[in-house]
């Protein structure tokens, strides 16, 4: 179940709200310019569907953000916990960033935690299957996929190149929970 958890990053370990409730969800994380929504399919897609399957399934809501940003290309990513570089793709992404374009992901299946770090607030926000972040462009970050990762995602880009992070410095990330 998708849940959104803040703490103060005074005390990153201490859940000041939490609630998987969508409109609290989209409540706060709105508060924070952080896009939120649920896309369902009528599609049938099986766990071996091709990334041109899963695009064609989702294909009106992507078309859909697109026409109101400036998204100009997407693609599908896939991790499962069978993947040899499983640990390097999650130390990849587990360190605070921006990124000078916003960063959107729809999860077609499986789970992954977003974690926002704006003010002196953390909000991590666990996304699962049907769930659809956008993290604004320059909004301090880092994603956790877990140690067991399993997740499929479309990913929507302002430019075609992608989007390339530029590292804070800043340890935050290491003192908030993390997926087991």
């Amino acid at each position: 179940m998708s849940e959104l958890t803040i703490y103060a990053d005074s005390k990153p370990s201490e859940a000041i709200f939490s609630s998987s409730d969508f409109q609290q969800i989209c409540h706060h994380l709105n508060d924070i310019g952080v896009h939120f929504e649920r896309w369902h399919t009528d599609k049938k897609l099986e766990q071996s569907a091709s990334n041109e399957e899963i695009i064609a399934a989702y294909q009106n809501e992507i078309d859909k953000l697109v026409s109101k940003g400036s998204y100009q290309s997407y693609d599908v990513v896939s991790l499962n916990p069978d993947n040899p570089n499983k640990s390097k793709f999650r130390q990849k992404f587990l360190s605070e960033h921006i990124h000078t374009e916003d960063e959107v992901r729809f999860f077609v299946r499986g789970k992954g935690l977003f974690v926002m770090h704006v003010e002196d607030k953390i909000y991590a926000m666990l996304c699962e299957k049907d769930d659809l972040i956008s993290v604004p462009a320059n909004t301090k970050h880092w994603f956790d996929m877990g140690s067991e990762p399993e997740f499929t995602a479309i990913r929507i880009f302002d430019n075609e190149e992608g989007w390339v992070a530029q590292f804070t410095g800043d340890d935050i990330a290491d003192k908030v929970p993390k997926l087991p």
